[in-house]
């Protein structure tokens, strides 16, 4: 029987634990995950719901994670009615999650399932939010030195304070849970929304391991994608300067032209330089195209806050209910679970998650 946790006690043991994982193309890995999660999860002796986020997968990962529920009712599914983005799916499991304390996961097997106790530890030592800091990646030598090079760009742009080498392995406490869900915004970040948040929090340091089956989901132009959705969502540091750097520009200009007046008209010289004046030009003309590039992506993003779509669609849950409404345009009842079960949404749960239409694949950086 569970006991209530009230605010001065947190344990493990007398709580119900929700672990979120979006799927994508995962059938090969998804028994082993199951395997894992399940003697590790209850060795912990409290209640459990695994969440998993069909994110429009292709292969049999539905059906597995289907049959997942028939034999163990605690593995619970969300069918996306089509392909939404790694941040969506990550959302929709965070809005229908139900614990106590909430942990979110990839389905490669690269995040341990193993290493769910230690964040629980420093969850019941009064941490609202942990993450877990990758302390090894087994992955190829270019992309460990793009992602290092992306979070510490990310690190000096943001204005909140973005812990390093985390990607959205982590724990979030009931109260956390909340605040997340009551953001409305479309474009999401989910671990900077997590840090934007604020709370107690702490890194948990843990080896990133190689996937456990299958091939990376993320290519070089979805991570680029997803770097710059970061930045442009927690900075506007990158506006200001190009606005900088446009005014040192106009000065330098205006500095050089004065330069050459004072020479031609005082010493009289003959002003040559065809192959410098090209050269300026082009390079003006490319700075000239990366601003404004920059300034799009920045409306870019304000165009797909104020379309106000439902930022995905459930096809079909299994084990679960719909939420009860976390924002003005979520719906304030929730149908039966057998209801739930057999008759598709033709809408989505409070609406705040990454972009409709943004299907960047399941795979966390």
């Amino acid at each position: 029987m569970m006991v209530p946790m009230t605010a001065r006690t947190r344990s493990a043991s007398c709580s119900l634990i929700s672990v979120v994982i979006p799927v994508y193309n995962e059938e090969a890995v998804l028994p082993e995950l199951r395997r894992r999660l399940q003697s590790t999860l209850e060795q912990l002796l409290g209640g459990f719901e695994v969440i998993f986020v069909d994110d429009g997968s292709s292969d049999g990962s539905a059906a597995i994670i289907d049959q997942m529920h028939a034999e163990d009712p605690r593995f619970c599914a969300i069918h996306l009615s089509r392909n939404f983005g790694h941040q969506a799916a990550v959302t929709a499991g965070l809005e229908y999650a139900r614990g106590d304390v909430t942990c979110v996961m990839d389905a490669d097997l690269q995040d341990p399932p193993e290493v769910l106790p230690q964040l629980l530890q420093a969850w019941e030592k009064g941490s609202d939010v942990v993450y877990g800091v990758r302390r090894n990646r087994k992955e190829s030598q270019f992309k460990v030195r793009l992602y290092d090079l992306f979070y510490r760009i990310l690190g000096k742009l943001s204005a909140v304070p973005m812990p390093l080498d985390s990607g959205d392995f982590c724990l979030i406490s009931r109260e956390v849970l909340d605040e997340l869900n009551r953001l409305p915004e479309k474009e999401r970040f989910v671990r900077g929304l997590r840090a934007w948040v604020g709370f107690r929090q702490t890194g948990v340091a843990y080896d990133r391991e190689a996937r456990g089956a299958g091939e990376s989901k993320y290519s070089l132009f979805a991570l680029i994608r997803l770097a710059i959705n970061g930045i442009v969502s927690f900075s506007d540091k990158p506006l200001i300067y190009v606005t900088l750097f446009g005014g040192l520009i106009s000065i330098l200009s205006f500095l050089y032209g004065s330069y050459l007046v004072i020479y031609r008209v005082f010493f009289g010289g003959v002003i040559t330089g065809y192959a410098s004046l090209m050269a300026g030009l082009l390079f003006l003309s490319g700075a000239q195209l990366l601003s404004l590039g920059l300034v799009g992506i920045y409306i870019s993003k304000i165009f797909q806050e104020v379309k106000a779509r439902p930022v995905y669609v459930v096809g079909s849950l299994r084990g679960l209910q719909r939420p009860a409404a976390a924002t003005a345009s979520a719906t304030t009842s929730a149908p039966s679970p057998a209801a739930a079960e057999s008759k598709p949404s033709a809408t989505t749960p409070p609406s705040d998650s990454t972009t409709a239409g943004s299907s960047d694949p399941i795979e966390s950086t």
